[in-house]
């Protein structure tokens, strides 16, 4: 194995680290749906999974397709082949992606329209929950009040994996990151205000809750489903002869 090719390994890894299940909101390397990943002389071919094969099939080609795009953008990487197994649609996603006929083109008059919206509406929810774990956690810590809570901005928040997560989502929808930036806002920037803090917040933490139940619904399916129990080995790339 070369030195190109070990560090290749590594770059695929973390292109496929940045590829989200658009509902439950985490890396699919995370939720166990890479199955496979081989690296050869012609390029790069991943294998993704569900839960079920009837997972919704305009999740399950966003999925497909952010896979394909995050790996095309690496220089080394050659051919690119992104495939969904054991799906009711795994042989008409996989053509269209493959023809690059986009999701319209895949499904045509099954798909009533682009999926941007859809991405949009889960970057929303995946934000409000981002926001709702920063802001208990800061008062937890008991240095701010629930009505103080509309004041909080991004510098206040301690450096971590919430606050990260939470810079992500705002990039994501565009909103600002700079130090005074409130915390507390909607997915349009619009702050909360006071008398609004604590029934926002009740809100917030219904729809944390909701995808994080739908996470461990769905990794509870996966493990049933293929017999392999959360906390499996890790993914391995699987590197063949790469001159």
């Amino acid at each position: 194995m070369t030195t190109a090719a070990v560090s290749l390994d590594a770059q695929v890894l973390s292109a496929l680290a940045t590829v989200f299940d658009p509902e439950l909101d985490q890396p699919v390397t995370e939720l166990g749906f890479v199955r496979s990943v081989t690296i050869d002389d012609a390029g790069v071919e991943v294998h993704l999974r569900l839960p079920t094969s009837f997972c919704a099939p305009n999740f399950a080609y966003l999925m497909v397709s952010d896979a394909y795009d995050a790996l095309s953008a690496l220089p080394e990487a050659g051919r690119v082949r992104v495939l969904l197994d054991d799906h009711h649609d795994s042989v008409k996603i996989n053509s269209g992606l493959a023809a690059g006929a986009g999701y319209v083109g895949t499904f045509g008059v099954e798909a009533e329209r682009s999926l941007d919206e859809l991405r949009r509406t889960f970057q929303r929810k995946a934000h409000l929950a981002a926001v709702e774990r920063c802001c208990r956690a800061v008062l937890a810590g008991g240095a701010w009040t629930l009505e103080e809570l509309p004041l909080l901005e991004l510098l206040d928040l301690p450096e971590g994996r919430l606050k990260n997560a939470l810079l992500r989502r705002r990039e994501a929808l565009g909103l600002p990151t700079d130090a005074h930036a409130r915390v507390a806002v909607d997915h349009t920037g619009r702050p909360v205000g006071k008398q609004d803090a604590a029934l926002w917040l009740r809100l917030a933490a219904a729809t944390r809750i909701s995808i994080e139940g739908n996470a461990h619904f769905c990794r509870g399916l996966l493990a049933t489903r293929y017999a392999d129990p959360e906390g499996a080995a890790p993914l391995v790339v699987d590197t063949r002869s790469r001159s």
